[in-house]
């Protein structure tokens, strides 16, 4: 007889088939009956508390539409309205003129001079602080010794008054004790009247704001440089890509929408330029604060608008101004987001 097992593991009587093993009971259900308890629907929640759980996310975001509201979208719709009033400040009835401010502000010269100077003056110091900014952050992504030291020197001329910076530039560009023209002299050139020309007043007013913003934007590429994988790195070096290589391979294509934002922003930082010029301008004359200078060879656009609105009080013109800039702005930086999508393909 072969030995006895317990019940659970011998075979049905006469079938010689194991027991399955025994099906756990559902904590559920009742220990006597087997039953499970019956369902109990829900309690359906007050209808405050729905209404709470909709209305709540927008009540969270209802702050920066109201201050958006009140401070971009009111002044924007009642700028369009005086534009289109000859509305000034010295008289008492505003006359509705159409189109007619409009009409003139586009026949107007000083207007498309002002339109030219910033463009220029945009151009100049954009396209190189762009290019500075991507050369620095390149360095600083590197191991270096007190990496944190110049990355907070990067900022401080961001930080540093721009009344400071145009002042002491001021004199920098002098005419007859500045140190560019010593220097100039030193090796045997004629002193240059930076602030008389075009040219040479553009190029003093780009060198200001490239100071200024390079260092910012130097960091905005160095943190997005940070965010690179460095396996791919690694692999370039393994097979045999140089620094250069490298950089323009895997660094540029990776951080293509850092560098959208940054044109974008630049564009219209660039297309915005106020303090700069008039502060370049009360240098020589208090006269030529608003014109920038007595041929209007530095007057941007936000010196025209100043002049027009806040010297010759004459809001409703100075309003049709402030449109039109803001359409120019808006083609300006379109058109530089389609010249960056095409040159995408060039970046990869």
């Amino acid at each position: 007889m072969p030995p006895s097992v317990p019940a659970e593991h011998a075979g049905r009587a006469g079938t010689g088939r194991p027991l399955r093993p025994p099906v756990p009971l559902d904590p559920r259900r009742d220990p006597q009956t087997g039953r499970a308890p019956a369902h109990r629907a829900r309690p359906t929640p007050p209808r405050w508390h729905r209404l709470e759980a909709k209305l709540s996310p927008y009540a969270y975001i209802s702050p920066f539409f109201l201050l958006f509201a009140a401070f971009g979208l009111f002044p924007l719709a009642y700028t369009a309205w005086v534009s289109l009033h000859d509305w000034n400040l010295l008289k008492s009835e505003h006359a509705f003129v159409g189109m007619g401010n409009f009409q003139e502000l586009l026949a107007d010269g000083y207007f498309w001079n002002a339109a030219v100077n910033t463009l220029s003056i945009g151009v100049l110091s954009t396209v190189p602080q762009l290019l500075f900014a991507l050369w620095l952050a390149h360095l600083l992504n590197r191991p270096l010794r007190y990496q944190t030291l110049f990355r907070v020197t990067l900022l401080l001329p961001n930080v540093t008054s721009v009344v400071a910076v145009v002042v002491i530039f001021s004199q920098l560009f002098g005419r007859e004790f500045g140190m560019i023209n010593a220097v100039l002299t030193a090796f045997g050139f004629d002193r240059i009247d930076w602030q008389a020309g075009t040219a040479t007043s553009h190029a003093a007013l780009a060198t200001m704001i490239m100071w200024r913003w390079t260092g910012y934007n130097a960091l905005i590429y160095l943190a997005a440089m940070q965010a690179v994988p460095r396996e791919l790195y690694e692999a370039a070096t393994i097979d045999g890509a140089s620094a250069f290589r490298q950089f323009r391979g895997i660094t540029v294509p990776m951080i293509k929408p850092t560098i959208v934002f940054t044109v974008i922003v630049s564009t219209i930082g660039s297309m915005q330029i106020i303090a700069e010029p008039m502060l370049f301008g009360a240098q020589v004359s208090a006269a030529a604060m608003p014109t920038g200078g007595a041929d209007r060879q530095f007057q941007t656009l936000g010196l025209f608008l100043y002049e027009k609105g806040f010297r010759n009080f004459e809001f409703g013109y100075a309003s049709a101004a402030a449109w039109v800039m803001f359409l120019l702005v808006v083609l300006v930086v379109g058109l530089n987001y389609m010249l960056i999508r095409r040159m995408r393909g060039g970046l990869a």
